[in-house]
Order: structure tokens, then sequence, then C-alpha cells
């Protein structure tokens, strides 16, 4: 095969590429981050406080998150709470925040151990 002809096949595929990835960057509805990758992720971003007894201390939940885990939405979210509460090292947890994922940003609470959204 002549080199012009493999030369013509490498450009018209690193085109389509390109127009690939462009699209994939502006497509797709979203306030956060609109390519498509962090349209379909969920993060939460919350502040909690676990109590035991008299004690209050900031609960940090991607402390409980396997290394390098950043996406955490609700049901994930609640799966920690019911670990931490059932294990014994809080009695309660509360705390507010937002939940961002393709639906835009929303309120999201926890109310004695419960994720509110």
């Amino acid at each position: 095969m002549p080199e012009s002809v493999l030369s013509a096949v490498q450009i018209g595929v690193i085109g389509a590429l390109a127009a690939w990835m462009i699209t994939g960057f502006t497509s797709l509805p979203g306030r956060w981050l609109r390519w498509r990758m962090f349209c379909r992720a969920t993060f939460t971003i919350i502040d909690l406080t676990g109590t035991k007894g008299e004690f209050r201390e900031t609960v940090n939940v991607y402390d409980y998150l396997s290394p390098g885990s950043f996406i955490l939405g609700p049901p994930q979210l609640q799966a920690i709470l019911d670990h931490l509460t059932h294990s014994g090292r809080y009695d309660r947890i509360d705390g507010e925040g937002r939940v961002l994922s393709a639906r835009g940003e929303q309120r999201v609470e926890v109310r004695n151990n419960r994720v509110v959204l």
C-alpha cells in the first residue's frame, strides 16, 4: 500500500476521532461539567457531624471509600452512614450539602442517619 494512502487513512481517523471528542464535550445538558462522563456521574459534597454520647466530631465520608474513589451518590452515602452507626462508631450522624448529577444540583440532608433529598 502506498504511503500516501496510509496517510490519508490516518488523517481521516484522526479527524473523526477529534470530531467525536469535540461533540462529547459539548453535548448532553447539565449545569456542571458538560462532558458525558461527568453528566452520568454523581458527586456528593456534604458536611457531616457524628455524635457518640456527648462527643461530636466532623465525619469525612471519603475516608471510607476505596483509595482513588471520588464518585459518591446518595445510596453509597447511606451505606457508609449505616456502616458507621451499626459499627457503634457514632450514635447519630447529621449534616447537609449538595448532590451534583445529570439533573443538576440538588440539596441533600442527613437527618438522624438517613439521607434525605
